[in-house]
């Protein structure tokens, strides 16, 4: 599958042969009644989760960054400031293997703690690394975007003006020291067309770069959606809620 724009100096057309098959998930907790989700659920996820690792799924965008980090899975701790609870990004060996693995999950009990928005798509550019951001991050920022009715318009030569300026704002990403694990291309099923995923220090960051991208007049085609939070061990993040008197995991 082509990419819809093609290389520039930040970033690479990720090889046909390490092409893999990303798995987004946005996720609202709905287990408020007692019972609708244990620690059985939970320990089943935990299995199907065990089994997609031993199936060459990374299930730690970290590992992306670093292949000998730790493939333990991690998730977005988003709650406090959208309106769902968490959201993670997951890497599979296919298309196939990325929508049979959501089902494995959510027949596991995912489906009985989170209400789930699953998008699937194909990793599309290599990760590139922010100047002196070789290390792990506490944070991520996730962009979803979706080329509007302006693009459609554009004539080849505006669109190649546009990738050129939109390439200053993320050099200064990387001066940022964010790191940004390529792209993702989604639109072969959903109507946002592709994902971003960096990880870095702090909020303060992504406000700071996004402001970059403000005075390139990236969003001129694009609609966004931007998501952030803090990375957190996903075990900590689908715990069971206590019951009541003993107060709620957080």
């Amino acid at each position: 599958m082509s990419a819809l724009t093609g290389d520039t100096d930040v970033f690479t057309a990720e090889g046909a042969d390490r092409a893999r098959a990303c798995v987004l998930f946005l996720a609202t907790r709905q287990d408020d009644l007692p019972g609708i989700y244990d620690a059985s659920h939970e320990a089943a996820i935990n299995g199907v989760l065990d089994e997609l690792v031993a199936e060459g799924w990374i299930v730690s965008q970290r590992c992306v960054f670093d292949p000998e980090a730790p493939n333990v899975p991690m998730g977005i701790d988003t709650g406090f400031t959208h309106s769902h609870d968490l959201a993670g990004v997951f890497e599979a060996p296919s298309l196939d293997a990325a929508l049979a693995g959501t089902v494995r999950l959510e027949k596991a009990g995912w489906v009985r703690a989170f209400k789930t928005e699953w998008l699937i798509g194909l990793r599309e550019f290599s990760p590139v690394f922010g100047k002196g951001a070789h290390s792990d991050h506490e944070w991520a920022f996730l962009a979803l975007w979706e080329w509007n009715d302006q693009w459609c318009e554009a004539t080849v030569a505006e669109r190649n003006d546009y990738d050129l300026e939109c390439d200053e704002a993320f050099k200064g990403d990387l001066d940022h020291e964010v790191n940004i694990s390529g792209r993702m291309r989604f639109d072969i099923a959903h109507h946002w067309h592709h994902l971003g995923y960096w990880e870095i220090a702090g909020p303060d960051v992504a406000d700071s770069a996004i402001r970059g991208h403000e005075r390139v007049a990236d969003f001129k085609f694009t609609t966004s959606r931007h998501i952030v939070g803090r990375i957190r061990p996903l075990g900590d993040l689908i715990a069971p809620k206590k019951t009541e008197g003993e107060g709620h995991n957080v």
